[in-house]
């Protein structure tokens, strides 16, 4: 199917396109001619760049009135419907995930982070501590952990591989908290998680919830006869 040249305009959009593509061979056929009404309207031409398959010179020009030449308005290269496009810019804090940060890697936590409040915001209604663990409060430290902050966390323990929800949890014969070699933590999260200090058990030195466990439990005593 010919494509009618409404506008008269096809050498200057031509030369538009190869103006902006640098080398003629960049330029391909006349793909359609889009017209936004009578008076502009848009060429599109296949680009031959190398790495952009699918891709279009976009040409757009305009007339003043019916006896007036078309004038140039803009020169860009878009996608096609089947071109090969860049993954979706997505922030480098939220592309990080468990295990990604390495020896000497640095990464920065935002001002306005809301996982933290400034450490002197931290109340002592939020937290259900002794006289010696005051600083649990944030004395000393520029932020501590908001509410938001303590509920992602405890939300992630517990829902992940030291909850109570995995098969070395499930076939433990008692939970952690009933273990000598459970530590508990200080602070608001004490009624729900500690840490575990029994070197042959596989969450040595890890959080632990009070009710997953493991095999190596203080008290899975082996009855002799």
């Amino acid at each position: 199917m010919d494509i009618v040249d409404t506008y008269g305009a096809l050498a200057i959009a031509r030369a538009a396109a190869i103006e902006d593509a640098q080398k003629s061979e960049y330029v391909g056929e006349l793909v359609a001619i889009e017209s936004e009404n009578e008076r502009i309207g848009t060429y599109l031409f296949e680009a031959s760049l190398p790495g952009y398959v699918g891709w279009r010179w976009a040409v757009t020009v305009a007339k003043v009135d019916e006896e007036s030449a078309a004038t140039l308005c803009d020169v860009v290269l878009l996608p096609g419907h089947d071109s090969l496009l860049a993954p979706e810019w997505v922030p480098y804090m939220d592309r990080i995930q468990p295990g990604d940060v390495g020896v000497g890697d640095i990464v920065p936590t935002a001002a306005d982070d809301e996982r933290l409040v400034p450490g002197m915001s931290a109340l002592p209604g939020e937290e259900e501590l002794e006289a010696i663990q005051i600083w649990e409060l944030g004395l000393g430290r520029a932020r501590t952990l908001s509410i938001i902050g303590r509920d992602q966390a405890s939300k992630r323990w517990y829902e992940g591989d030291r909850g109570p929800n995995t098969p070395i949890a499930q076939n433990a014969p008692h939970p952690c908290a009933s273990c000598g070699f459970f530590i508990p933590i200080a602070g608001s999260l004490r009624s729900a998680f500690g840490v575990c200090s029994n070197a042959i058990s596989p969450e040595d030195a890890r959080v632990v919830a009070v009710d997953h466990g493991c095999g190596a439990h203080s008290e899975a005593l082996v009855v002799t006869e």
